[in-house]
């Protein structure tokens, strides 16, 4: 899990605290659900995740740390990350190139008002687990 410092969740709190004003710009809305499309990929919530408890990693390594996700949407996650703000790509001029990915401060604070996933998650595992197992019991042939 994620290790979050005291000001990330701090943070997070104060963002599920708010409410949206009445006459919301649509600009917001907008960028309100394209964050979500974007933090609902799994894989963009799993490399949030890994840049947020290892730090600044190269592309092979983050590629390791991702179970299951292949070179090229490993490659298109990342890009779309950047372009929204979320992560930073360093490149040194170096023989072989060398690229180093990070979270942005804003990639982390996306992280840090998403935490409140893993704690939901931790608070409600056997339930899901029952219901689960409920369904699947239910509906076998």
């Amino acid at each position: 899990m994620a290790k979050f410092t005291d000001e990330q969740i701090a943070a997070a709190k104060f963002y599920a605290e708010q409410q949206p004003p009445a006459d919301l710009d649509p600009r917001i809305e907008k960028l309100v659900t394209d964050v979500i499309g974007r933090v609902a990929d799994k894989w963009t919530m799993l490399i949030l995740d890994v840049l947020a408890e290892k730090g600044e990693l190269r592309f092979s390594r983050l590629a390791e740390a991702v179970e299951g996700i292949s070179q090229k949407m490993l490659t298109q996650t990342l890009r779309a990350m950047e372009r929204d703000g979320l992560v930073k790509r360093t490149i040194y001029p170096v023989v072989p190139p060398k690229v180093e990915y990070r979270l942005t401060d804003l990639g982390i604070t996306l992280g840090a008002a998403f935490c409140g996933v893993w704690v939901w998650a931790a608070n409600n595992l056997d339930k899901i687990e029952q219901a689960r197992e409920a369904f699947d019991t239910a509906n076998e042939r």
